[in-house]
């Protein structure tokens, strides 16, 4: 049996880098998976590739509308909602604090903390209905600790409130046995980290004790856990998979 048989599972930036790992590894592990992402293309490729326990839709996740979208199709297909991946974030610009426009800001909230709180106050209602829930919210090691010698204040901002939203979601909803955890990785070989660095990771290795990028399926490891009932008594906690980034 699959570590996640019986779970329906809705995945946000699915399309590529972490989030189309967690959705292949998910349905591997027996999850019926409604990914979603704004790269309309790429996410239906996905989903023909990995077949009928997987569907697509379009998704923008600063928008309400687009939320109950994602739900009412989801449930239709697959039952209940159980499992909440919110993978889809964006970097934004990086800059010091006073080169910040109000409108940088503001879309790096939209997507890394509005987006969040939207799919959580969307999604919960499913999983008390079901009866049992997790939400597994993709945060950073900037949600950790604050980022040296690269600053931006939006992206560091958003993942910390993402921290902060988990614990406070595990204290409100936990009696109805929804659980929610933040997921904290460091550098991870994607196509984000891919334009920004070498195809080793260039510098950023220097700071990782473990002396490499972690894999995608790495990460997606510790979403199954999470999303599993094998982690039935974890709730409201902060989950770092940085190679040890955060350990000085």
């Amino acid at each position: 049996m699959g570590r996640l048989d019986g779970k329906v599972a809705i995945i946000t930036g699915a399309s590529q880098g972490m989030g189309e790992e967690h959705g292949r590894a998910f349905v591997a592990e027996g999850a019926k998976v409604i990914l979603t992402d704004i790269n309309e293309e790429a996410g239906q490729k996905l989903a023909a590739e990995i077949g009928e326990n997987a569907i697509f839709i379009k998704h923008d996740v600063a928008k309400e509308a687009d939320w109950q979208n994602v739900l009412e199709q989801g449930e239709k297909r697959f039952g209940l909602v159980n499992v909440l991946v919110n993978n889809a974030g964006v970097i934004g610009k990086m800059a010091e604090t006073t080169e910040f426009s109000e409108e940088d800001y503001r879309f790096v909230c939209d997507i890394n903390q509005i987006g969040v709180f939207l799919g959580m106050k969307t999604v919960i209602p499913s999983m008390i209905k079901a009866g049992v829930g997790s939400i597994v919210n993709i945060s950073s090691v900037a949600g950790i600790v604050a980022i040296y010698g690269s600053p931006n204040l939006a992206y560091v901002g958003t993942k910390f409130a993402v921290r902060g939203m988990t614990k406070q979601i595990a204290v409100e909803y936990g009696k109805q046995n929804v659980r929610c955890n933040s997921v904290h990785p460091g550098y991870i070989r994607t196509p984000m980290m891919a334009a920004a660095t070498d195809e080793e990771g260039g510098e950023a290795t220097s700071m990782i004790p473990l002396n490499r990028l972690a894999a995608c399926s790495e990460v997606s490891n510790l979403a199954i856990f999470l999303a599993s009932d094998e982690s039935s008594f974890i709730t409201g906690a902060e989950h770092v998979i940085d190679g040890g980034m955060t350990a000085t």
